[in-house]
């Protein structure tokens, strides 16, 4: 958390128009820090910069700035945590895209910089063959990786919700991307897995001022946070528009991994998907270990299972079995007499357990466990 006096200035400083972490390092290293940026006259931000702009307008900082300080005051209530763009525990994998946010406000506790980082997209309109592949893939990633995979999604209907769902049900931490400030929760239907999320080491995530309207422009930007937070994105179903189709487009600029889950070319919420992945813009996925494989990902070593002792035996071999453990080379009489197996059925099933490396004969007529 930085220092209470920097935050209103990096709040101001973050909320400037069409502002990316590259403008804005040249910026600061021209002026010094935000506080002097915002403290400057427009005369002489203009000679600093060497140029004109509307964001050098006094009337223009000063309004930013006094919505930052109302911003902070809403931040300490609900125990909001800021994240700039120069703070050390700025999600590393947004420090790679030309146009990530300075500042995102999370509620919650998850890792953003896991080692697994996963978005899964796709439409509002999920089918059940959609849900049904986001849910065997959370399994499989929760219960084949090295390490437990962070989920991203949009907290919208569909895909995002099942994708959200899904990690809570296999102990994975979620997060949920908003296009929207953190005073609200949009759709409302789904307050109760935001609750959920946070309560159950995930993550809500927004670069969005608590006074910011809700318009639909934000659903998109909020897409490049989506898919820089991950190393991959997984479109579950798509149409051939939509959300999830930006995201991907977006993932696949940021040199991300893009997969996509192919369905028939007769069904609408698979046109998406089908053409992510015939022009090349989509690896197709149809499990897990696709894109586990793909991505070259670490898995658990299988849990070693120790072996029965005696693996699919009749009653009668069983106890050949244990007999010989207990009391090894011992002949074939002397088996059949403490077991009360005839001798001629007693032959044969030595002789087939011979043969399934079960029993040993050595000379004498003597008989051992393999």
């Amino acid at each position: 958390m930085p220092d209470s006096q920097d935050l209103p200035y990096r709040i101001a400083f973050a909320s400037l128009r069409s502002l990316t972490p590259a403008l804005a390092n040249e910026i600061l290293a021209l002026t010094g820090s935000e506080k002097a940026f915002f403290e400057a006259s427009a005369t002489s931000l203009g000679a600093i910069m060497s140029r004109r702009n509307r964001l050098f307008d006094q009337d223009y900082r000063n309004g930013l700035l006094e919505r930052a300080r109302r911003e902070c005051d809403f931040i300490a209530s609900y125990n909001i945590r800021p994240v700039y763009f120069t703070d050390a525990d700025y999600p590393r994998r947004l420090t790679e895209i030309p146009d990530a946010p300075l500042m995102i406000y999370t509620l919650g506790n998850c890792d953003l910089n896991s080692r697994y980082v996963i978005s899964i997209v796709g439409t509002r309109h999920v089918t059940p063959y959609g849900a049904d592949f986001i849910r065997d893939c959370v399994v499989d990633f929760a219960s084949t990786l090295a390490e437990p995979p962070v989920i991203v999604s949009g907290l919208a209907y569909g895909a995002d919700s099942t994708a959200h769902v899904a990690a809570l049900q296999n102990k994975l931490p979620t997060v949920g991307v908003l296009a929207h400030g953190l005073n609200t929760i949009y759709p409302a239907a789904h307050r109760q897995l935001a609750t959920d999320i946070i309560h159950q080491g995930g993550m809500l995530l927004t670069d969005y001022l608590s006074s910011e309207q809700i318009h639909k422009g934000n659903f998109l930007a909020r897409n490049r946070i989506i898919a820089g937070l991950a190393d991959c994105t997984i479109v579950a179903e798509s149409a051939d528009r939509g959300g999830a189709l930006v995201t991907a487009r977006l993932a696949g600029d940021y040199s991300r991994d893009v997969f996509a889950l192919p369905g028939r070319t007769s069904d609408r919420y698979s046109r998406g998907c089908n053409s992510l992945i015939a022009s090349n813009m989509a690896m197709l996925v149809s499990c897990a270990a696709d894109v586990t494989q793909a991505m070259r990902w670490a898995v658990r070593e299988p849990e070693p299972q120790t072996p029965s002792l005696f693996p699919e035996l009749t009653p009668e071999e069983e106890a050949i079995m244990e007999f010989l453990t207990q009391k090894p080379d011992s002949q074939v009489n002397t088996i059949s007499v403490q077991l009360d197996i005839p001798a001629g059925k007693l032959m044969s099933i030595l002789i087939d357990m011979e043969f399934r490396n079960l029993v040993r004969l050595f000379p004498g007529g003597k008989y051992r466990t393999a």
